[in-house]
């Protein structure tokens, strides 16, 4: 069969990677708090949806058994044009809530398969050159998904109900109803234009299921035996802590009325602040982070970027506090924030991928990815409680206060001096 350009479905399979992780993560918080869910409910019950992510290393090694990576790729859209269906059918029925949490499930599990499969074809369809040119252009297709869900999505919907007098759910399910025919085309698309890797075959014949459970087995007892095992997951639990209270009930405090605590941002408004100008920060923090790390290292950095993942939080406490209206100061803030998580954050992701070094280094980078889900969920299980319970004003200076863990973990970490560091 003839050889597909890169070009032609790389940028598409990595947007179809990010609306549905967006969906889950941001909009599902969305459209509970505009149905007038507490804070406390919306975050106990979205926080739950990490899950699939953080048990994703343990069904990923058997996707092979039974079908190819393209296979679970194509199948996995399908089934993901599916459940928005019926998040966008359930939003209007009577048991609202239970529907919509239902589908929103079937999109957390179809998405971490997705993703388990979209990487693994991303090496199998790609040479190693191929691969190297395309990480950035992945990578800014994925962030380009994260504008359109955080921003685009969120205003569209601001503007729907607007024009049909703020029916919400009837705004909301338009917009699910949008992206089912977006991930129906994308499963046309890709079913034509995905390639198909000589690698990409079904390993039914060659292993069975004992033999991939034994071997993962296997590659969790030598995870668990790496030196520095229980400070790397201590770092990996608690360094990011501040933003994993921090995100959920940013985007609730955005978006409140003021006799509440909140800014009161529109949907429009809070679409452009923290889907476009916090995404941009975002994307911004992380570029910087990866270029001066490539050039000293990861070690010289990481106090740096300690304090960039905690310190810019105080810009919440002063939004809190003095409640401006100008959405230009509440950009700048928004912005802030962003840049110094993207900055900090490359500390973060670049410490997994060194503790993965070894052998079963691919197997192990996954665990670490589990434990950075869990680390969003575990916090945003009581996020929403304790910032209902003490008031936004207090729950950001919490915040703050426990941006003393993240330096805690990062000073028990040894890191290779070199490590990170472009070769000359």
């Amino acid at each position: 069969m003839k050889e597909r350009n890169p070009w032609a479905w790389v940028p598409t399979l990595y947007f179809a990677e990010g609306l549905p992780y967006i969906a889950v993560t941001v909009l599902a918080i969305e459209i509970y708090m505009q149905l007038g869910l507490s804070d406390a409910e919306i975050t106990f019950y979205t926080s739950w949806l990490y899950l699939p992510w953080v048990i994703k290393p343990f069904w990923s090694p058997f996707l092979d058994l039974c079908k190819t990576k393209r296979w679970w790729i194509t199948t996995m859209q399908l089934l993901l044009g599916a459940a928005f269906a019926g998040v966008a059918f359930t939003i209007q029925a009577d048991w609202w809530l239970q529907g919509s949490i239902c589908f929103f499930w079937m999109l957390a599990f179809s998405s971490a398969t997705h993703d388990v499969a979209a990487d693994g074809f991303y090496m199998m369809g790609l040479d190693q050159h191929e691969q190297a040119f395309f990480v950035g252009i992945r990578s800014t297709f994925y962030r380009l998904s994260m504008i359109v869900g955080k921003g685009v999505l969120i205003m569209l919907a601001g503007v729907l109900q607007v024009m049909f007098r703020y029916q919400i759910k009837f705004s909301w399910s338009l917009i699910f109803y949008g992206l089912t025919g977006l991930f129906i085309a994308f499963y046309l698309y890709h079913n034509f234009i995905l390639p198909h890797p000589k690698e990409d075959v079904n390993h039914e014949e060659k292993q069975d299921a004992k033999v991939i459970f034994h071997e993962f087995l296997m590659t969790f007892a030598t995870f668990f035996k790496k030196k520095q095992i229980f400070t790397a997951i201590a770092f990996m639990l608690l360094f990011r802590l501040p933003e994993a209270l921090l995100t959920p009930i940013s985007q609730l405090f955005l978006q409140a009325q003021s006799s509440k605590g909140g800014l009161g941002l529109s949907p429009q408004e809070f679409g452009l602040v923290n889907g476009t100008v916090g995404v941009i920060g975002l994307l911004a923090g992380g570029i910087i982070g990866g270029m001066l790390v490539s050039k000293d290292g990861l070690k010289k950095w990481l106090w740096p970027m300690t304090f960039a993942i905690t310190i810019p939080n105080v810009a919440y406490v002063y939004l809190a506090y003095v409640m401006p209206d100008s959405l230009i100061a509440i950009n700048t803030c928004v912005f802030f924030e962003n840049f110094g998580y993207g900055f900090g954050f490359s500390a973060y992701m670049l410490f997994m991928i060194y503790f993965s070094q070894g052998e079963h280094k691919t197997s192990h980078y996954a665990l670490c990815t589990g434990f950075m889900a869990l680390s969003m969920l575990i916090p945003g299980l009581f996020a929403g409680a304790l910032a209902q319970f003490v008031g936004y004003r207090m729950f950001f200076v919490i915040v703050m206060l426990s941006c003393l863990l993240p330096f805690v973990v990062a000073s028990f970490l040894k890191v290779d001096s070199e490590f990170g560091r472009r070769e000359e």
